[in-house]
């Protein structure tokens, strides 16, 4: 079978600027990074008005990050004839009544619905947004161009999560939902101004066809590595706002300033890490993780220090994002490898992967809250599974030498 022409240079390709394709993604980027995110600012508040755990509102985390991996490849493979353009318009609209039905939730469990709908949409954006966005480059510049689109979801990290948080504290959580879901308009507009209507896209397979990329010993390995070397900062992100206030001694509008620079931190990691793994992906996630795990262990001795642990969380930050590009163009490299035509499929997977990750890190940050190690003990219980990333990315780069 021949390569899928989506990952072909194009006309646009050639030009020497950026599509306005590319930005329209990245736009929409945004909406979906700030929803995914602004509610680690909100758990306690959440909690508290509905009148749940702390632990249980970490659901909110969790069972969105599930809805995202349950969703990505699943949908994706079914949504394959669909036209690109108007299947963004699709998960734009799904976007916007997910978070509007988080706005008007009257229960706990509503909420959680809202969460894994929102979260389907999710997943399917980022799927074939990597995909597009690497179709409009240069091949040697993919990883460049992944990383820009979701610098979209690290911007929100700068901007929106602080912003939401902000809002979420003192105009109520509600208020930050239906700020998200403007948010979702503006990025559907942008898609419809933006995103040709003539997208390349390969022929579609068979169902039965795509899956076959969960028996590829290379793609599932990609899979694990980007669960656990992804996922082991959200050990300790998820209940980053409690580690900031109960253990590091800073008020909640010092937290809301310091997601600012952690944000800050996370979109300048993302851009580096496009441009350090155009060629190499396998190695520059070697020399990313190994630093990860080495920030989290130093995060654990200087959480109780607020000049220490600020310097720390910035390097944290510059970590935790600079491997996304990486991880999604080895992946892709891996479906044109082996099997040509379920890049599309083999990227949704590694969206869940990452959701399937921050679920696993979310899930374990609460049993340590809730042990008798405590909130504090989150970094170093990240670093090790950030480790085990770091060991199977050893593994795959000593196998394909990618």
């Amino acid at each position: 079978m021949e390569t899928s022409t989506i990952y072909r240079d194009t006309t646009v390709a050639k030009k020497k600027s950026l599509p306005a394709a590319l930005w329209a993604l990245t736009i929409s980027a945004f909406a979906i990074g700030t929803t995914e995110f602004v509610i680690v600012g909100l758990l306690s508040t959440v909690a508290n008005d509905l009148g749940t755990s702390l632990t249980s509102a970490g659901l909110l985390v969790s069972l969105y990050a599930i809805g995202v991996a349950i969703g990505a490849p699943i949908l994706t493979a079914l949504t394959g004839k669909i036209p690109r353009k108007q299947l963004l318009m699709g998960i734009m609209l799904l976007f916007i009544i997910g978070n509007g039905l988080a706005a008007i939730s009257p229960s706990f469990e509503l909420l959680l619905l809202s969460r894994v709908v929102t979260g389907f949409a999710h997943g399917v954006f980022f799927s074939i947004g990597s995909t597009i966005a690497a179709s409009l480059v240069p091949k040697d510049k993919r990883a460049t161009a992944i990383s820009i689109m979701f610098a979209g979801l690290t911007v929100a990290i700068v901007t929106g999560v602080p912003l939401g948080t902000y809002i979420g504290q003192n105009f109520g959580w509600r208020a930050t939902f239906i700020g998200v879901a403007i948010l979702g308009a503006i990025g559907a507009i942008a898609s419809l101004a933006l995103v040709p209507k003539n997208i390349k896209q390969s022929e579609p397979l068979r169902l039965i066809d795509q899956l076959k990329v969960i028996k590829n010993p290379s793609i599932l390995l990609v899979l694990a590595i980007t669960a656990f070397g992804y996922g082991g900062t959200f050990v300790t992100f998820t209940y980053l706002t409690p580690l900031l206030e109960d253990v590091t001694g800073f008020s909640s509008d010092m937290t809301s300033v310091f997601l600012l620079i952690y944000g800050i931190a996370i979109a300048i990691g993302n851009i580096i890490g496009g441009k350090v793994s155009n060629n190499k992906p396998g190695k520059a996630l070697l020399v990313m993780f190994a630093l990860q795990a080495i920030v989290l262990f130093v995060l654990y001795f200087t959480a109780s220090s607020q000049i220490f642990a600020i310097v720390t969380l910035f390097f944290m930050g510059i970590l935790a994002f600079s491997n996304v590009p990486a991880l999604q163009l080895y992946v892709v490299k891996m479906a044109e490898k082996y099997l040509p035509g379920t890049e599309d499929v083999a990227s949704a997977l590694n969206i869940a992967a990452f959701n399937v990750g921050i679920a696993i890190g979310a899930y374990v940050g609460g049993m340590v809250v809730e042990s008798s190690l405590g909130i504090e003990a989150t970094p170093w219980v990240g670093g090790i599974l950030v480790i085990v990333g770091f060991l199977l990315t050893l593994v795959l780069f000593k196998k394909e030498k990618i």
